[in-house]
């Protein structure tokens, strides 16, 4: 088996490499990137021969189209929308099998803030959506799309749960990458960047869409704050989430839903932060004049915070997820709650958000090698891993020591 890794050498990507280089299954694991001496450390602290650095140019379509066709499988961990779609487009014509973690829905892309997303000549934005998949049908291409921490494990939480449910009313997913308590006190928002901090400005900014009252309404980002307990797992802490753009393809996929939305999960404080820095401005993404200069306020305060929220030596973050839906199963009303907290592997010197997203990537991209993953087109986490694959999805995750719980009751 043979898997090609786009974004390789980030920390996401490396957390994919060092997953799938413990399977003995796995032969070789490409790591694409421009530099070589990143791809080269990469390849150092995974500490596999099985690691091949790939160093090149991904807007160079034929060598970047001949590459993929030498592996089974592929795994895309790039840190934005141009890249991303570039990628995948690729994959398709090559008739490659790819996994995404990109929480984009690339059969439904949303309009805002594109990042520079190329549109192919002739077709609009929502043309290009079911293009790809309309081409990855024709060329047999799985495109797992959306699989990691969230999108990924909500995902595919909430889907296994609906599908237990003879009527399924409403979803909402509660999911987020926070520093440990004892960290978020030493840094400002009471955050950590533990993965592209300007995409994540980014997706406090734009409109999304959630279902209320059975009906697609588009709302701000960064709304609707939740307070909620985390009373699982060993744990009991209070926390606060806000919806973000971070499950597209439910609303595509679950339209039956009466309530769905899906949240952020922060530290109290950390919303009220935002909020502030909103509505001075700062999150702003279009130019304004300082003294003769053209500056985007965003960008700016991005390179201002970001020395002030990078983890200290020693520093550890968490991930959360508190998941609920609620439905009829036999006559009865019930609630079914998933939970998550996982923790830093310190040992490995690798991050929760690197587990909690890189380690499912790795796990889908075998997946898909294998075959278990019969659907074709753009497939959303919902619908690929289910019944017997969810199982041992959950199993997989259980042997790395992520735990998600799951728990049934009445109301």
């Amino acid at each position: 088996m043979k898997v090609l890794i786009f974004g390789g050498s980030g920390k996401i990507g490396t957390a994919v490499a060092w997953d799938l280089a413990q399977d003995k299954e796995v032969e070789a694991i490409g790591i694409v990137g421009r530099n070589r001496e990143t791809l080269e450390q990469t390849k150092n602290w995974v500490g596999s021969e099985k690691v091949i650095p790939h160093v090149l140019d991904i807007n160079r379509k034929e060598e970047t189209m001949a590459l993929m066709k030498k592996y089974d499988a592929g795994a895309i961990v790039l840190p934005d929308r141009k890249t991303s779609y570039k990628v995948v487009h690729y994959a398709v014509e090559a008739g490659l099998n790819i996994v995404d973690a990109l929480e984009e829905f690339h059969r439904t892309p949303d309009p805002y803030e594109v990042e520079g997303l190329e549109i192919p000549e002739g077709l609009s934005l929502e043309e290009y959506g079911e293009w790809l998949h309309r081409r990855a049908l024709e060329n047999g291409v799985t495109f797992v799309d959306g699989m990691g921490f969230a999108p990924g494990l909500s995902n595919i939480t909430l889907g296994e749960g609906i599908r237990k449910l003879d009527v399924a009313e409403k979803a909402v997913a509660r999911v987020g990458g926070i520093p440990s308590k004892e960290a978020s006190l030493r840094h400002p928002l009471r955050y950590m960047i533990t993965w592209a901090f300007w995409h994540v400005l980014r997706e406090y900014m734009i409109k999304l869409k959630v279902i209320k009252d059975g009906k697609v309404v588009e709302v701000n980002a960064a709304t609707e704050l939740e307070r909620f307990r985390f009373n699982q797992l060993g744990r009991d802490e209070e926390l606060e989430c806000a919806v973000t753009p971070g499950m597209p393809s439910f609303i595509f996929t679950r339209p039956f839903l009466k309530e769905f939305a899906e949240k952020t999960v922060r530290w109290p404080g950390h919303w009220q932060g935002i909020y502030t820095l909103r509505e001075c401005g700062l999150l702003d993404a279009e130019p304004v004049d300082f003294k003769g200069t053209k500056i985007v306020p965003r960008e700016f305060l991005s390179h201002i915070l970001t020395p002030h929220l990078l983890p200290n030596v020693g520093e550890t973050d968490v991930c959360v997820m508190y998941n609920s839906l609620e439905g009829i199963k036999n006559g009865q009303r019930v609630l079914i709650e998933y939970f998550m907290w996982d923790e830093a592997d310190t040992a490995n010197n690798i991050s929760s958000m690197m587990r909690a997203t890189g380690f499912p990537v790795a796990i889908t991209a075998r997946m898909i090698a294998k075959g278990e993953i019969t659907e074709k087109g753009i497939v959303a986490p919902e619908d690929g891993i289910k019944g017997d694959l969810y199982n041992k999805f959950i199993s997989e995750l259980e042997k790395r020591n992520i735990i998600i719980l799951e728990t049934w009751k009445e109301i």
